[in-house]
C-alpha cells in the first residue's frame, strides 16, 4: 500500500473512555511523566530534528491522549492557522508527529474561536479534557467541528487537470478543491467543483484517500474523476490558470527536474499524494 498521507498516520491512543471521567483526567496529569507540548509563534514547538518539543505538564489544559503509559497535554494556546505561515516548520515536521501537531493546532484553534455558546451566547466551559465545551447556563455541549473539502484529479484520455491560484508559488500547480455544502454528497460537491472552476462536466468519481488539514480544521477527502471533454472554461475569480498535463510531465515534475513543466505540492499536501498515487497506478 502507499503511505498514507500528511497527518494521516495512527498518531496517539486518544483515550476517549477516560475524557469523562474527571478523576481520571486529574489523575494522570499528576503522574510525574505527565507531559505538555511546547508552543513557539502560534504553532507546536518542534525540536532540531523536526520532532514535537515537550515540557512537564504545568497547564494540562486539554488532554491529547496516550502514548503508552505517558499521559500528553497541550495548553490553551493561541494557535495560528495559516497554512502559509506553517509551511517552513511542515517541510521539516517528522512524519510521525504529524497527527499529534494536526490535533493540537486545530483542537487549539477551535477553542480560541468558540469560547460563547452559540445557543445562548454565555460562556461554556472546557470539558472532557478539551474534546467539548458545555454552557453553564443553556446546558448546551458543543464540539469540535470538522470542514469537509473536496480536492481532485480530473483525468481525460491520460493527461490529468491542474489548476493554479494566484498565492502559490511561481510555476506550482495542483488538484483543483473546495468546501461540500449543505445538502451535497462528497460526488455531487466534487463535480459542482470542477464544473464551477474549470467547466468541465465529469462522470465517474472514486475516492482515493483523506487527510486532516488544521488549518484551521478540515478534513480533505482526495478523490478522481474521469472528465467528459478537455475543452476548459476557467473561473478567473477561483484560479489563475488551469492546465493538463501527461503522465511524462507529471513525472517530470514530481522527480523535480529543473526543466519541469510545473511544481508540485508540498510533501504536508494531500494533492502531492494524489499525484504520487496516480503516476504509480
Amino acid at each position: 500500500m502507499p503511505p498514507d498521507p500528511f497527518f494521516s498516520g495512527p498518531g496517539l491512543d486518544r483515550a476517549d473512555a477516560l475524557r469523562g471521567d474527571p478523576s481520571a483526567l486529574a489523575g494522570l496529569a499528576a503522574r510525574p511523566g505527565a507531559r505538555q507540548l511546547k508552543w513557539a509563534d502560534g504553532f507546536p514547538e518542534l525540536t532540531a530534528d523536526g520532532r514535537l518539543a515537550w515540557q512537564p505538564a504545568q497547564r494540562p489544559d486539554l488532554f491529547l491522549g496516550l502514548s503508552g503509559e505517558t499521559p500528553c497535554y497541550c495548553a490553551l494556546e493561541d494557535a495560528n492557522a495559516t497554512a502559509w505561515a506553517a509551511f517552513p516548520l511542515l517541510a521539516i515536521l517528522d512524519e510521525a508527529d504529524a497527527p499529534l501537531f494536526a490535533a493540537a493546532l486545530s483542537l487549539s484553534r477551535w477553542h480560541q474561536r468558540h469560547r460563547f455558546c452559540a445557543n445562548c451566547g454565555h460562556a461554556t466551559d472546557v470539558v472532557r479534557g478539551g474534546w467539548s465545551r458545555l454552557c453553564p447556563s443553556c446546558g448546551a455541549e458543543h464540539f469540535p467541528r470538522v470542514d469537509p473539502v473536496v480536492i481532485m484529479l480530473a483525468e481525460y484520455d491520460g493527461a490529468l487537470l491542474l489548476g493554479r491560484q494566484p498565492q502559490y508559488p511561481p510555476g506550482r500547480y495542483s488538484a483543483l478543491a473546495g468546501f461540500v455544502e449543505v445538502g451535497e454528497s462528497i460526488e455531487a460537491a466534487v463535480r459542482r467543483e470542477i464544473h464551477e472552476e474549470a467547466g468541465i462536466t465529469v462522470g465517474a468519481v472514486t475516492y482515493v484517500a483523506s487527510q486532516p488539514w488544521p488549518f484551521p480544521s478540515s478534513l480533505m477527502i482526495g478523490c478522481s474523476a474521469v472528465a467528459e471533454s478537455r475543452d476548459l472554461t476557467i473561473d478567473k475569480t477561483e484560479l489563475e490558470d488551469a492546465r493538463w498535463f501527461h503522465r511524462q510531465e507529471v513525472a517530470a515534475a514530481l522527480a523535480g527536474e529543473p526543466d519541469a513543466p510545473f511544481q508540485v505540492p508540498p510533501k504536508a499536501a494531500i494533492a502531492r499524494t494524489l499525484l504520487e498515487r496516480w503516476l504509480s497506478a
